[in-house]
């Protein structure tokens, strides 16, 4: 695989203080198989989808038990260029570049409105090895209070176009990558507990939404939203058993015309 343009999601991982938990819980609703951890590298365990590496799962850094969340990365040519770049425009690094053996260097950061997201460098390792099979990253939204911020914030930091959804019902924007749509933003309304903060929902394909979502229930997971039928497919938004927020898509199960969009200048 080819290193992806600069913006480009590339790659997905999450803390777990109870980490064979969540192997379980995600090879069940996800079909992931899991691969060696070592203690070099904090334990970090990626996980495969029909061996191709999608994702990986860690336990809590001291001081960050319970707090389970799924980070999504973005592709970078430089990561130290592109944490300036982050603080001049009103983010905050949270964590500098940090080199990880020969895989890349990798970088932790929150935009203006309190969303946390993740850069990578790539080196040996160039990220998902897959997308948008069964098992699969995607797609992902910047879920925010303060979209305006999110707005003016991404694409001074990546090379994103802005598209807007024609739609009065929900304040929603798509961030483009030459031609490709690459990012949604979706503003949060009071529809969501004043508890719950900005992140970044994550999508993963399965092959049968309901079946995922039962799957998932069943395992002490908690449905948020849906499953429902758009023209993008068929989807729902779920909880894990220790409050990672994620979302399963059939993107295969379209329903409904796709929603004119207009190019924000």
């Amino acid at each position: 695989m080819a290193v992806q343009p600069e913006g480009t999601p590339c790659w997905a991982d999450a803390m777990f203080t109870d980490l064979e938990g969540a192997k379980r819980f995600y090879g069940e609703v996800l079909g992931w198989t899991f691969g060696e951890s070592t203690s070099e590298y904090g334990n970090y365990t990626q996980a495969y989808a029909d061996g191709k590496a999608v994702a990986a799962v860690v336990p809590p850094m001291p001081g960050q038990e319970g707090q389970s969340q799924w980070c999504l990365y973005l592709a970078s040519p430089d990561a130290a260029a592109t944490a300036a770049k982050i603080r001049e425009n009103g983010g905050e690094v949270l964590m500098e570049p940090m080199r990880v053996g020969d895989f890349g260097t990798m970088c932790l950061a929150r935009d203006p409105g309190g969303v946390a997201f993740g850069i990578w460098q790539g080196g040996r390792h160039e990220g998902f090895e897959a997308t948008a099979v069964p098992g699969a990253y995607c797609w992902a939204e910047v879920f925010t209070r303060e979209p305006e911020k999110a707005d003016a914030f991404f694409p001074a930091v990546f090379p994103y176009r802005t598209k807007r959804i024609e739609d009065e019902a929900m304040d929603f924007r798509i961030y483009d990558l030459g031609e490709n749509s690459v990012l949604g933003r979706m503003a949060m309304t009071e529809e969501f507990p004043p508890e719950v903060p900005p992140y970044v929902n994550v999508y993963f394909t399965v092959p049968d939404v309901d079946d995922a979502v039962a799957r998932a229930t069943e395992l002490g997971g908690v449905l948020r939203f849906g499953p429902v039928d758009s023209p993008f497919g068929r989807f729902a938004a779920l909880s894990d058993p220790q409050g990672a927020s994620f979302s399963v898509i059939d993107v295969t199960a379209t329903e409904g015309e796709m929603p004119k969009m207009t190019e924000v200048s």
